[in-house]
């Protein structure tokens, strides 16, 4: 896959179809729209994605900036699906104010050879958002394109939007996250070193640090699978900060070099994603690895001893497993 980034100053000499949009989640609403400019492969057009970085909610200060999917995320997403080309637009106060039939032509017909749009109902492109489907429609003649325009998918009734599955997200409801993005919702990441704490419990952990973007669900333990080098464990996961016992418990069960270690490469104010595998026994440091949350088992606690911590870990396993 193609990746135009941090640039205005593109030009593709194939014939393209495009999706316009943010993205953010890839739900299934997303996924609709990905359909069509990939059916369009068979025509002899190259699927493109143009969406934008970063979005026009964080550019003035309407977002945190938390996203459903990070950017190296979503790449893994479109390559996955089969996209060819992927324009991760940049948004700023002077792209921002380029007119929306200026940039309809200059970008969407001209930089990208677009012979076909689509778009969801709600698109909103250029200066002041006023680019949207009715104007794409007024100059497909001219620029010879095709504008498709993609109603709202739903899922049992509800509309299917980034924003509800941040809400979803945001309760722990991952099965209903699973329903409306299409799949379970993950995180991605390489294999740290941790505290080494859940090795030293009879648990060894893989502990990833997710990216400072991304949002997450409630801390806590969930069940998950995690893809590591092209195969899918069944796993257990723990979300939150440190410590999850007194600062003297974890001390003491650390020798001096894996302490120091730990203080280094996971700080007690990150959050960490830990994932214990089963029936799986390997060195996996420095790799990446998927985490794919399919259940909220129970919310973060702080436990008074590790013989509590270690009781309440040897449930959460025996639960995952049944």
């Amino acid at each position: 896959m193609e990746i135009i980034s941090e640039s205005v100053d593109f030009q593709l000499n194939r014939e393209t179809a495009i999706a316009i949009g943010k993205f953010d989640g890839v739900h299934v609403g997303h996924r609709r729209l990905l359909e069509e400019i990939l059916e369009k492969k068979k025509d002899g057009l190259e699927a493109c994605v143009f969406t934008f970085d970063v979005s026009p909610a964080v550019l003035f200060g309407l977002s945190d900036g938390k996203v459903l999917t990070t950017r190296r995320e979503k790449r893994r997403i479109f390559e996955e699906l089969g996209v060819d080309v992927l324009v991760e637009f940049p948004m700023n106060f002077a792209t921002a104010a380029t007119p929306a039939e200026e940039f309809a032509r200059r970008y969407l017909s001209g930089a990208l050879c677009g012979r076909f749009i689509a778009a969801g109902e709600d698109l909103s492109f250029g200066q002041y958002g006023k680019g949207n489907a009715e104007l794409l429609r007024s100059l497909a003649d001219e620029l010879s394109f095709e504008v498709k325009t993609i109603p709202k998918v739903s899922v049992d009734g509800v509309q299917a939007s980034s924003t509800y599955v941040r809400s979803l997200l945001e309760q722990g409801k991952m099965e209903e996250v699973t329903r409306f993005l299409g799949e379970p919702f993950f995180i991605n990441g390489v294999v740290s070193h941790g505290r080494h704490l859940g090795h030293s419990l009879g648990f060894p952990t893989l502990n990833i640090l997710p990216e400072e973007d991304k949002l997450l669900p409630p801390f806590g333990v969930y069940f998950s699978k995690v893809r590591v080098e092209g195969r899918l464990y069944p796993a257990i996961t723990n979300i939150g900060r440190r410590p999850t016992v007194s600062e003297t418990g974890q001390d003491n069960v650390l020798p001096g070099k894996e302490a120091q270690a730990a203080k280094k490469e996971l700080p007690a104010s990150h959050i960490s994603v830990e994932t214990f595998l089963y029936d799986f026994d390997g060195d996996l440091y420095g790799k990446e690895i998927t985490v794919y949350l399919h259940h909220f088992q129970r919310p973060e606690q702080k436990f008074e001893s590790l013989d509590a911590l270690k009781a309440q870990i040897s449930r959460d396993v025996a639960a995952g497993r049944g």
